[in-house]
C-alpha cells in the first residue's frame, strides 16, 4: 500500500495552487467535474477511446476572456486505448506534473487492478485508498465483513441453496456484461435450479460465479441510497453529512414490472427472468423519522472504518439500504468511494445538502470544497492517500 509519507513526498512537488481534479471519464465523472467547476479547480477527464465525446465534446467547457467557465465541465478530455492507461509510469508522472488530485469512483476500481491502485497509483488521491478493496465480494475483509464488525443491519445470507425457504436474491456477476450484475431471485430450491439453469444456457451466468454466489433473504421494501460525506477537517459542526439519496433505475427488472402479469406470464422463457442492469438513477427524500436512524447507520460505519481501516473513511461513501415495512433499515451494499447515483446532484445539489451548506450541493462539489479548505488550511495530507 502506498503510503501516507508517500503521497506527502509527492506532494511537496505540487504547486497547491494549481491543483487539477481528475477522474475516470464514466461512472459519477460529471458530478465531479460540475463540481469542481463550482469551487473554482480546472478539471481534466481520463477516457477511453469510442467512450470520449461525452467529456470532449458535449460537456467540454468554454471559458470567457477572465477565466470563467460560461458553459461546460470539463477543461480537458485525455483519450486512452484503456482506462487503465494511467497506471503507466509515465503517464502517472504527467498527472503529477499537472498537479493532478484524483477522485476515484467505480469505473477506476473495475477498469484497474486493485493491487495496482494500492501498490502502483502514485497520484494523490482524495479519499480512502486502502478502503477500496472491500467492495469485492470475494474478498474475505469486504463490505459485509465491515458491516458485521460495525453492528450495522443487514440481509441474512443463505448458505447452502437447498436451504432456501422464502425470497431471496442471489448476487453474482454477469458473465457477458463485465460490470454488469447477473442477480436473481427465487422463493425455493427447485425455483433456484429453475432460474439458475436458465441462466447459464443463456450465458447470462457462469457456473464458477453460480457457485461463489451470495444468497441473501431479499428485503420488501424500497431502496434508498444513502450517499454521506465524513469530513477530518470540520472542527466545529458534526462531521458526517448527508448529502443526498438516489434510488435505481434497473434494466430490464424496471420494464417487466410495467407489464401486467398476465402479460408477464406470455413472454418466452429468455425473457422471462428479468436482469438487474442499472441504467439511471432517480433523486428521493426519505420521511423525517428516519433521518436520524440513518445518520445512526453512517456513524457506525465511521467508527469501524477508524478502526480497522486506518485513518478511516474519508470524504464521500454510500450506503445502499432497503427500508422493510416495519422501518428497518438494511444494508445491501457500501461504496468507500463516491456512489454512482450521485450525478442526480449535478448543478442543483440535493435538498439535504442543499440546506446543510445554504447553497446547491452536490457531491462532487462537497469534494472540491473540502480539497480547497484542505489546501487553505495546509492539510492535504489529511484527506489525499
Amino acid at each position: 500500500m502506498i503510503s501516507s509519507t508517500d503521497i506527502q513526498e509527492i506532494l511537496e512537488d505540487y504547486d497547491r495552487l494549481k491543483l487539477r481534479i481528475g477522474m475516470t471519464a464514466s461512472h459519477s465523472a460529471l458530478d465531479i467535474c460540475d463540481g469542481a467547476i463550482e469551487e473554482g479547480f480546472p478539471t481534466v477527464a481520463y477516457c477511453q477511446k469510442g467512450r470520449e465525446k461525452t467529456y470532449s465534446e458535449y460537456y467540454r467547457t468554454r471559458r470567457n476572456s477572465s477565466g470563467r467557465v460560461t458553459r461546460g465541465m470539463v477543461d480537458k478530455a485525455i483519450v486512452l486505448d484503456s482506462f487503465n492507461d494511467v497506471m503507466e509510469p509515465n503517464f502517472q508522472q504527467q498527472m503529477r506534473d499537472r498537479n493532478v488530485v484524483y477522485v476515484p469512483n467505480r469505473s477506476f476500481t473495475s477498469y484497474s487492478p486493485i493491487e495496482s491502485i494500492e501498490n502502483d497509483f502514485r497520484v494523490p488521491m482524495f479519499g480512502s485508498r486502502n478502503m477500496l478493496r472491500m467492495e469485492e465480494r470475494t474478498e474475505e475483509q469486504d463490505y459485509y465483513w465491515i458491516l458485521d464488525k460495525a453492528g450495522l443491519p443487514y440481509p441474512e445470507s443463505i448458505d447452502n441453496p437447498e436451504d432456501i425457504d422464502c425470497l431471496v436474491i442471489v448476487k453474482l456477476h454477469h458473465a457477458q456484461k463485465k460490470l454488469e450484475r447477473g442477480f436473481f431471485t427465487c422463493s425455493s430450491h427447485d425455483e433456484y435450479v429453475e432460474k439458475s439453469e436458465s441462466l447459464l444456457k443463456e450465458g447470462i451466468i457462469d457456473q464458477e460465479s453460480l457457485d461463489g454466489a451470495r444468497i441473501e433473504r431479499y428485503v420488501i421494501g424500497p431502496v434508498f441510497n444513502l450517499n454521506f460525506f465524513y469530513s477530518p477537517l470540520e472542527e466545529e459542526m458534526p462531521k458526517l453529512e448527508l448529502l443526498g439519496v438516489d434510488w435505481r433505475f434497473e434494466s430490464s427488472l424496471d420494464g417487466h414490472v410495467r407489464l401486467p402479469a398476465p402479460q408477464q406470464l406470455t413472454m418466452p422463457a429468455h425473457q422471462q427472468i428479468p436482469e438487474m442492469t442499472v441504467v439511471g438513477h432517480n433523486t428521493a427524500t426519505i420521511r423525517e423519522s428516519l433521518l436520524e436512524s440513518a445518520f445512526e447507520l453512517g456513524e457506525k460505519f465511521i467508527d469501524a472504518s477508524k478502526e480497522h481501516y486506518d485513518p478511516g473513511i474519508i470524504g464521500p461513501f454510500c450506503l445502499q439500504t432497503c427500508i422493510d415495512k416495519d422501518m428497518n433499515y438494511y444494508i445491501y451494499d457500501v461504496a468507500p468511494r463516491l456512489g454512482g447515483g450521485t450525478n442526480v446532484h449535478v448543478n442543483v445539489g440535493h435538498p439535504y445538502g442543499n440546506a446543510t451548506w445554504r447553497k446547491p450541493m452536490s457531491s462532487g462539489r462537497r469534494i472540491a470544497m473540502e480539497i480547497r479548505r484542505a489546501v487553505e488550511q495546509d492539510r492535504l495530507d489529511e484527506v489525499l492517500t
